[in-house]
């Protein structure tokens, strides 16, 4: 392990310490095939990947999700980075985990496809029907946070899209399914890589009236 996978590896503990021995252990083995399954990958800014989804999941855990959420966060990049199939999750996970993990990987495939045809709220419409299972569109507003939240070594233009999709229909939906904290978050995130000055000023302005 790099010193950054034990490190996140450590917090992983302290977020599953409360929870009970069965739960902690289906946790333990999710976490453990993500770092298997994600081996050798880095993220753009050279971090392990292995950092991103246990951010997801920490997010998740301040959520109050339950164990199969947490779990299907920890692996919700292995079906689209990994080659690792549906059938090989159910066989090692069961099928609620699974279809969690399943229902993630079709979010992130469907959105960049159909953004340029379709108007945001009727994309954000599809995403619902599409999460038949909400707890699918809180993973995927968890992973979106953290990657936004780390977008800072993307070119610009990526960095600018990834703003406005969160901004059309990330921000809305988590507005829409009552996670202010994470709606919060996401346009604080996407407005300052937009408009920086902006934001810079906003921030000032708010530090002063708070004093």
């Amino acid at each position: 392990l790099s010193e950054g996978e034990m490190v996140d590896r450590a917090g992983f503990e302290q977020l599953v310490s409360d929870r009970a021995a069965a739960d902690r252990e289906i946790l333990t083995r999710a976490l453990n095939f993500a770092a298997s399954a994600h081996r050798g990958q880095t993220r753009v800014g050279g971090e392990p990947y292995l950092t991103h989804p246990l951010a997801v999941a920490a997010t998740l855990t301040e959520t109050g999700l339950d164990t199969p959420t947490l779990a299907a966060g920890l692996l919700h990049d292995v079906i689209e980075d990994c080659g690792i199939t549906p059938e090989q999750l159910t066989q090692e996970f069961g099928p609620e985990i699974a279809f969690l993990v399943e229902g993630v990987s079709k979010i992130s495939a469907v959105v960049p496809a159909e953004r340029a045809a379709a108007k945001a709220d009727s994309l954000r419409k599809m995403l619902l029907a599409m999460g038949k299972d909400l707890r699918v569109i809180l993973i995927k507003l968890a992973d979106r946070q953290h990657n936004l939240g780390t977008a800072g070594a993307l070119p610009q233009l990526r960095r600018e899209k990834l703003a406005r999709e969160t901004l059309e229909i990330y921000a809305p939906l988590a507005n829409r399914l009552g996670m202010d904290r994470i709606k919060n978050r996401l346009q604080d995130l996407a407005f300052a890589m937009l408009y920086p000055e902006e934001y810079q000023r906003l921030e000032q302005q708010m530090s002063e009236y708070d004093r």
